[in-house]
């Protein structure tokens, strides 16, 4: 079996990629295969509809809260008790006076005079935010099939390609539900030695007002402008290590938020919460100064969502999901977040990045099922006696041979084929934390 030195051409040079002299190979093919992470199970996934375009609305319901304002502008005291019947005077005395009469109740049932009196409102607020639909496709290199008969062991090396591409197609997932939770998360935690907020806007360059977080990667944010530390020239001197005061912060603010309903679990009766970091943010929460006892004595059940993950325990309020290539960042001192990723590839070879191992910055992320969606389209069908070849868009990968009289005439030539598509579909976008801390600080933020 060979390929084309093109991926858009059977025209090129034929370069053989399965080795072919038995005598040099071995009875058993490897592959190496890329790191997994739970960016793959946690992220709730849908069909998206058909026959409704590629950009849909989503509708969503802000929280509500009764006021006695009939704009709901202010809380202003959320409801104004009034008396039925009139109130009994001091002592044992049973004069008329003293009975209790309907007309007090038939004030109390009907509209007073003064509205916000005995009357509690409920204002209704909507927003809507808008989504669309996005694809891929992943090709193989151009295989030609004359050479198949002459390379050794050609079913183990096909199995090892077709894997090779089902590994790449898991990569991808994994980069964009991490990529999209990023983006629609509603709030930013930027971990500081001191007075550390939780921020639902940022500072991007060239923007006035600053825009919300919601709808923002990391890469897009002014970190030396969004920070407390005004004071400082350089974000180095203000973002510290993460730490269980900060992630106590945000717990408390998703139980404020009422996100405890959707919650991946529940230990004496509160809410546990998905945190999505790197081996090294985990173990630094653990082992921090303090709340070592919290592992030790900590025993509940996980929850059956949470369980084939391979989680144990809770810490704190939180189930700690390991995602060991968690984004990290360089930061340059006027403020710009630059990613560092994991993997450099070089001729179709991966390696490990060093720098992605001297990055000082990096991300964790407090996740939610209820913060988006993701929505893939259904294998196309229009009924009636028409047929078309189905496709998947999850990333199942099919042979693809194309004739063409110039190219591929004996169609000899071919190569596999996958379509990606989903539409993140925004819910309860304040639901999501992005936490962005200096992994190799030994301060905790506060």
């Amino acid at each position: 079996m060979a390929i084309a030195d093109s991926w858009s051409s059977a025209t090129g040079a034929i370069n053989t990629v399965l080795a072919s002299e038995a005598n040099r190979i071995g009875a058993d093919v490897h592959k190496q295969i890329l790191h997994t992470s739970p960016w793959i199970d946690l992220i709730k996934k849908a069909t998206f509809p058909d026959g409704m375009g590629y950009q849909l609305t989503s509708l969503i319901y802000e929280r509500a809260i009764p006021t006695i304002a009939t704009d709901g502008a202010a809380e202003a005291g959320n409801a104004d008790w009034i008396d039925v019947g009139t109130a009994n005077a001091t002592g044992n005395s049973f004069g008329d006076a003293k009975i209790q009469g309907l007309q007090p109740l038939k004030d109390a049932m009907h509209v007073q005079a003064d509205p916000s009196t005995g009357t509690t409102y409920v204002s209704i607020a909507k927003l809507l935010k808008e989504y669309t639909m996005k694809r891929i496709s992943i090709e193989s290199p151009r295989i030609s099939l004359e050479d198949l008969r002459f390379a050794a062991h050609r079913g183990e090396q096909l199995k090892a390609v077709t894997d090779l591409l089902a590994s790449s197609s898991k990569h991808i997932w994994e980069n964009r539900n991490r990529s999209e939770f990023e983006r629609l998360a509603g709030n930013i935690v930027l971990c500081e030695s001191t007075g550390t907020t939780i921020k639902t806007t940022c500072d991007v360059d060239g923007v006035s007002p600053a825009p919300a977080f919601d709808a923002r990667n990391i890469t897009e944010v002014n970190i030396e402008n969004t920070t407390n530390a005004t004071e400082t020239t350089n974000v180095s001197e203000s973002i510290v290590n993460v730490s269980n005061a900060i992630l106590d912060k945000v717990y408390f603010n998703l139980i404020r938020k009422g996100a405890g309903t959707g919650a991946y679990g529940r230990e004496n009766g509160r809410p546990v919460f998905g945190l999505v970091c790197s081996s090294e943010a985990s173990y630094q929460l653990q082992t921090e100064a303090g709340f070592r006892d919290d592992i030790r004595y900590n025993s509940a059940k996980v929850s059956d969502l949470i369980a084939p993950l391979g989680i144990e325990k809770s810490f704190r309020g939180f189930y700690h999901l390991i995602d060991d290539l968690a984004p990290r960042f360089t930061i340059d001192n006027d403020g710009a977040a630059t990613a560092v990723s994991p993997y450099t590839l070089n001729v179709g070879v991966v390696t490990m990045n060093n720098n992605y191992d001297t990055a000082d910055y990096e991300a964790a992320y407090v996740i939610h099922p209820d913060v988006f969606h993701s929505l893939i389209p259904a294998p196309f069908s229009v009924g009636g006696g028409i047929k078309f070849d189905p496709v998947t868009y999850s990333g199942d990968f099919k042979w693809t041979n194309i004739l063409n009289a110039a190219d591929n005439p004996d169609g000899a030539i071919g190569y596999f084929r996958g379509v990606l598509a989903s539409a993140s579909k925004p819910i309860k976008t304040d639901f999501g934390y992005v936490l962005l801390f200096k992994r190799n600080s030994t301060t905790p933020a506060a």
